[in-house]
């Protein structure tokens, strides 16, 4: 990035999230690149000045984005990628794409995991596109979609190896109601940010089950530890675990109504079955991902995980989440 002149930023992907940053960056930038699959969506937008699917009270001025569902076309003219695709769908969109990502500043907003890969996306990027870790950023912290779409005071910290660079990349996002940290612990944060999705389900499903104030807050308690745990396995580094980064994160995703983990979790502990209320959700639950690809993964480090694991056995085990809260109830402290 050429500090002498606006980088040219680009958004992927045409969900809420993307749509939240857009709003941001657009603050900061004269203009923006965005990427979307659907040149519907793209359609609709140019007309009706706003995402015609998500967050559809948010006005933008489309003469300022350059629209585009061709992926190649937005890696070629922009310097900072930001992507904001469902997880799930990550290999999907790159697989579309035959130009090089190894001059390209990249910033993931994604709050989850490569399935199958079992690799946070930083790591998939660098190993599988050769992109250099200290050209790699992520968004953390707590940040509903909805509320920056409200201008309500929020905050997200800015990862990167390289801080300087997180502290010049924080720049894009600074607005009169985002405030924004840095940090160079960008594996724990984002490994923290995948497994706080795991503990909003949980948490839903504790809601669905009518489990009170009393429990959430020992559950969210064991949470914390748990990240901090399995962030010390598989990052020995010093780390505030209470920072908004990690603990906020995990508080706003485990408790707000906007949350769509703890939404696909109450569906889950009132009884609905785990394709039911897939299908009934409007969003991706990047927790139901997220689970499967720690759980996994966690074999390798064997850290104590018993919220993790009983989610697992829920959603992917088809166990009783009455009998399993219950089981877990007896191992928390």
């Amino acid at each position: 990035m050429n500090s002498q002149k606006q980088p040219r930023v680009a958004i992927f992907g045409g969900g809420s999230w993307p749509t939240a940053l857009a709003k941001i960056v657009m603050h900061n930038v004269d203009s923006i690149n965005w990427y979307m699959r659907r040149q519907d969506q793209i359609d609709q937008f140019k007309v009706q000045g706003r995402n015609p699917d998500y967050l559809t009270g948010t006005k933008f001025d489309v003469s300022r984005i350059n629209f585009t569902s061709d992926i190649n076309a937005v890696v070629r003219d922009s310097d900072v990628l930001i992507m904001a695709v469902p997880s799930p769908f990550l290999k999907l969109h790159l697989k579309k794409m035959h130009r090089s990502l190894k001059r390209k500043i990249i910033v993931s907003a994604i709050k989850g995991m490569v399935p199958e890969e079992n690799m946070i996306v930083t790591d998939y990027l660098h190993l599988k596109y050769e992109v250099p870790m200290d050209q790699l950023g992520i968004i953390a912290g707590p940040c509903h979609a909805e509320e920056v779409a409200l201008e309500r005071l929020s905050y997200l910290t800015i990862g990167c190896t390289d801080i300087n660079r997180a502290a010049t990349l924080a720049k894009l996002f600074e607005t009169p109601y985002v405030k924004t940290t840095t940090s160079d612990d960008i594996i724990g944060l984002e490994y923290s940010s995948v497994m706080k999705n795991i503990y909003a389900i949980a948490s839903g499903i504790c809601y669905g089950l009518k489990y009170g104030d009393n429990f959430q807050s020992v559950l969210i308690s064991n949470a914390i530890q748990e990240i901090e745990r399995f962030t010390n396995a598989t990052n020995p580094l010093r780390r505030d675990i209470a920072h908004s980064a990690y603990l906020g994160d995990l508080l706003v995703t485990s408790y707000s109504k906007f949350s769509r983990n703890r939404q696909f979790g109450t569906m889950i502990g009132r009884g609905y079955s785990v394709k039911t209320a897939q299908l009934e959700m409007e969003m991706v639950a990047e927790g139901y991902y997220g689970t499967k690809c720690i759980h996994e993964f966690n074999e390798r480090f064997r850290v104590n995980l018993p919220i993790v694991d009983a989610v697992y056995n829920i959603i992917y085990g088809f166990h009783s989440p009455t009998l399993e809260i219950q089981d877990l109830a007896g191992k928390l402290r």
